[in-house]
């Protein structure tokens, strides 16, 4: 991340007061000292935020008049993969979310069975990272309902949301878009796993044939062409230990907004 991305970063992210705190962290090398500071007023701002408002606050919701007539595509505009190519051509009748880890019965989930289950529809801002916002209409299934059926075990603490799209092709795997969220977040009522936009099922640019919402968050935290969702303990065993891709490359975890 550039000096002045991080600066944008912290500041649109609400940890602009942290980086005044340290005068001006912008201008601070990533050194290990500097990222537990960084870490520090994350941690700080989270507990800030729920404890003001709520851990069930509701994000704005807005009318089918607010919608915006351009909404652009964040992140990848399509995963560069065979699998993916093939997917797509059989318009997803192939495609299966794998929902695993830390739960008691893992289970393997069609469109169709997502689609039929209750459904949610919210008009929510999305705010990117990079500085636009645009007002969209999401319909998903609560992603809270989906581990009611599977079950969540104790020792869990953190949804993981592995995704197609491959920003980076590296060997290990730690260039594959990936996301979490922790348990309080996923179980919000806003958070859903949308299949439709705008009445529209998704088009891949915007994450067909699912996408998180988590609408409390900022832009990169609503991961686009999900596949599998891990429920785990830690992200000590995933790639740079940040829990997704950017906040491997020193974005903040708890994108809150």
């Amino acid at each position: 991340m550039t000096r002045l991305t991080r600066r944008r970063f912290l500041i649109g992210s609400g940890l602009g007061a942290g980086a005044v705190a340290l005068g001006g962290c912008d201008l601070l090398e990533p050194n290990e000292q500097t990222q537990a500071v960084l870490r520090s007023a994350e941690t700080l701002t989270m507990k800030l935020q729920r404890l003001l408002q709520g851990r069930g606050a509701l994000a704005r919701e807005y009318l089918e008049a607010d919608i915006s007539p351009t909404f652009r595509v964040n992140g990848t505009s399509a995963p560069d993969s065979d699998e993916y190519a093939r997917l797509l051509e059989g318009k997803f009748a192939d495609w299966r979310l794998r929902i695993d880890g830390l739960v008691e019965r893992p289970q393997a989930f069609s469109l169709a069975e997502l689609k039929a289950l209750p459904a949610r529809t919210q008009i929510t801002r999305h705010d990117c990272v990079e500085g636009w916002s645009a007002i969209g209409k999401w319909t998903g299934v609560p992603l809270g309902a989906l581990f009611t059926a599977v079950g969540i075990k104790p020792s869990a603490r953190y949804v993981v949301f592995h995704c197609a799209d491959e920003l980076e092709k590296t060997l290990d795997g730690s260039g594959r878009y990936y996301e979490s969220v922790d348990l309080i977040d996923a179980f919000h009522p806003q958070t859903i796993l949308a299949y439709a936009m705008n009445g529209q099922d998704l088009s891949v640019g915007h994450g067909a044939p699912l996408r998180l919402r988590v609408e409390r968050q900022l832009g990169y935290k609503q991961a686009k062409y999900l596949m599998r969702i891990e429920v785990v303990d830690s992200f000590a065993s995933f790639w740079g230990g940040g829990g997704g891709y950017w906040e491997d490359r020193g974005y903040e975890w708890y994108a809150g907004i």
